[in-house]
């Protein structure tokens, strides 16, 4: 079975139904099951989301990135200081980055004050964390591939004469 093409599909679409990805596949759906199981098992598919436009809803909600710079520790690297990071509950998603900053964290709050007081109280007193810089998300155009909301055209505006 190719693991690559059924991932790509799941990733795609995780409501893609066994048969239709047997079909896709072409193998058996027990081969798809089996093979989703194993994906599972060995921590290769790791979850099932869904992308909303939280701005089409009425829930209060702010993203924000934050670039956090920290010394790693001898023989540990950056490992140690991202797990003290990455186990808060705010922390979204966080990567290991090249660039001015060693980690950006993806946070979500209900306002502005709410990130800060996490930035301020807990990230930014991680014994090993030099600096942070927040950014805060104002409009999110296009996420996992997806646009949120297509522009309109810009009309030509008629000309005006005295």
């Amino acid at each position: 079975m190719n693991e690559t093409a059924l991932l790509k599909l799941l990733e795609k679409d995780a409501r893609m139904n066994t048969c239709d990805l047997a079909a896709a596949l072409n193998e058996t759906e027990e081969t798809v099951n089996d093979a989703i199981d194993e994906l599972t098992k060995e921590k290769v598919i790791l979850g099932h989301h869904t992308l909303i436009n939280w701005d089409k809803t009425n829930v209060d909600r702010v993203m924000a990135l934050i670039e956090v710079s920290v010394m790693p520790e001898r023989e540990f690297g950056y490992d140690r200081i991202a797990k003290l990071i990455y186990r808060y509950p705010e922390v979204d998603t966080m990567y290991l980055m090249s660039g001015k900053s060693e980690f950006i964290v993806t946070i979500y709050g209900k306002t502005m004050q709410e990130i800060a007081h996490f930035v301020g109280s807990k990230l930014a007193c991680i014994e090993k964390v030099t600096g942070t810089c927040t950014l805060f998300v104002l409009k999110k155009y296009k996420g996992e591939g997806i646009v949120f909301e297509e522009e309109e055209e810009v009309k030509e505006r008629l000309l005006v004469t005295p």
